[in-house]
C-alpha cells in the first residue's frame, strides 16, 4: 500500500493568470517590439490599473459593454482626457498581443472610442529667457559646468530629456560639429551642436569630468557638502559666439587630445581625461558620484536654475526642446527639416509648432490673405 499522498493540480487565480499574462506582454513589448524601457513601464502601469478594475473577472468574458464602464472607471478617477486615452491605448496594445497568443479571439477594445483630446499650443521661452537659463550656472554652483553643458545640449539639439541622459561619449563629435541620438524604437538620428554647445561641452570635459570619472573609478562619491575643488570659484569657461572665427584654448586642447574625432577614434590618448576607457562610464553627463545622470535629476535641474532666473515656474527640460523647434521655425527653418532633428516619425507633430510663433502667422495672413 502506498504511503504517498495524491497531488492534486493547483488552480491558477484568474488575476494571476493575466498578471502572468502581462508580464509576458511587458517582455514581447521590450525584446520583439524594440519599444523603449520608458514606453515598456508606461503600459505596466497602465495595465496595472486596468487589472485593479478587472479584480477576478476572466478576460475571454469581458464584452464591449464591460469595457466601455471601464473608460467611464478611469473618468471617475479624476484622470485628465489624455491619460485615459492613452491607457486605452495600452488596452488595445495588450488586446492584440493576447490575440497573437490565441487568448482572445477578437480585439473589443479596438472598438472603443476615446474623448477628443485638445491640441494644446506647448508653452516657449523667448530667445531671451532662454539666453538667461543657459546662463543661470555659475562658479558658485558645485558642477555649474556640466549643468551648462547640459542646458546648452537640450537648447542646442531639441532632444528628449531621456536621449540626453543616455547620451555616450561616443556619439560626440565636436570637431564635425553634431552628435548622434537615439530616439524612441532606439532609432539613431544626427543632430547638428552649435559653437556654444560645443564649447560649452569642451570646458565640462576639460575641467569636471575627468574628476567625476575618478571618482567613479574609485567607487566614491562627491558629497554635495564635499565637492573639494568643484565648490571653488571657477573662471567662466570660454564660449564661443557666433561667427567669431575663433576657437577656444580648451577647444585647440581637446582637439590636440583626440576629442570629437569621430566614432571609435577615442577621446584622448590611454588613461587621459578624455579617453572613453571600458571600464568606464560611457555618459557623456555624469551626477557627483560619477554615474549616468538620471533624467529626473535632470528635471530637478532644470526647474532649480528656471527659478533661479524668474522662468515661469511650469517649465521642463522638454521646454527647451519646445522652445528649439519654435526658434528655428521662427528663423525661417523648413518644417521637414525641424521634423528630421526632432525625431519625429510623423510631420502632424511637428506641425503644432507653426501655431505656436504669432509673428510667422501674421506674417503668411498677410502675405495671402486678399483683406491684409
Amino acid at each position: 500500500m502506498s504511503l504517498r499522498r495524491p497531488v492534486r493540480p493547483t488552480s491558477i487565480k484568474p488575476q494571476n493568470r493575466t498578471t502572468s499574462w502581462a508580464e509576458a506582454f511587458a517582455a514581447y513589448a521590450a525584446s520583439e517590439c524594440h519599444l523603449s524601457a520608458n514606453t515598456v513601464a508606461a503600459y505596466r502601469r497602465d495595465l496595472r490599473r486596468f487589472f485593479e478594475w478587472l479584480g477576478d473577472r476572466p478576460l475571454q468574458g469581458l464584452k464591449i459593454a464591460d469595457l466601455g464602464d471601464y473608460a467611464g472607471w478611469l473618468a471617475q478617477q479624476e484622470l485628465a482626457p489624455a491619460s485615459i486615452a492613452r491607457h486605452l491605448v495600452s488596452l488595445r496594445v495588450f488586446f492584440r498581443y493576447l490575440q497573437l497568443e490565441g487568448v482572445l479571439q477578437e480585439n473589443l477594445a479596438e472598438l472603443l472610442g476615446s474623448q477628443k483630446i485638445w491640441e494644446r499650443i506647448p508653452r516657449v521661452l523667448t530667445p531671451h529667457q532662454v539666453e538667461k537659463l543657459l546662463e543661470a550656472p555659475g562658479p558658485h554652483d558645485p558642477l555649474w559646468r556640466r549643468d551648462r553643458a547640459m542646458l546648452e545640449l537640450l537648447y542646442a539639439t531639441g532632444c528628449r530629456v531621456s536621449e540626453l541622459a543616455h547620451l555616450r561619449l561616443e556619439d560626440l563629435h565636436l570637431q564635425e560639429g553634431y552628435c548622434l541620438c537615439r530616439g524612441k524604437g532606439d532609432k539613431e538620428r544626427m543632430v547638428p551642436l552649435g559653437e556654444r554647445a560645443k564649447a560649452a561641452v569642451e570646458a565640462y570635459l576639460a575641467e569636471e569630468r575627468p574628476r567625476l570619472v575618478r571618482q567613479s573609478a574609485a567607487g566614491e562619491g562627491l558629497s554635495p557638502a564635499a565637492l573639494g575643488p568643484l565648490a571653488q570659484p571657477l573662471p567662466h569657461p570660454p564660449i564661443l559666439r557666433p561667427g567669431s572665427g575663433r576657437r577656444s584654448g580648451e577647444a585647440d586642447r581637446l582637439a590636440s587630445a583626440g576629442v570629437g574625432q569621430g566614432r571609435g577614434a577615442g577621446f584622448g590618448p590611454p588613461g587621459s581625461a578624455f579617453s572613453c576607457q571600458p571600464d568606464g562610464p560611457p555618459w557623456l553627463l555624469l551626477s557627483y558620484r560619477g554615474r549616468r545622470l538620471r533624467r529626473e535629476r535632470i528635471w530637478e535641474l532644470v526647474k532649480r536654475y528656471a527659478l533661479r532666473v524668474g522662468a515661469p515656474a511650469d517649465i521642463s527640460p522638454h521646454t527647451l526642446r519646445h522652445s528649439f523647434a519654435t526658434h528655428m521655425l521662427a528663423g525661417g527653418a523648413d518644417l521637414r527639416v525641424v521634423q528630421e532633428i526632432l525625431g519625429h516619425a510623423n510631420i502632424v507633430t511637428t506641425q503644432i509648432y507653426t501655431h505656436v510663433d504669432l509673428s510667422r502667422l501674421k506674417a503668411v495672413h498677410k502675405r495671402f490673405h486678399p483683406r491684409a
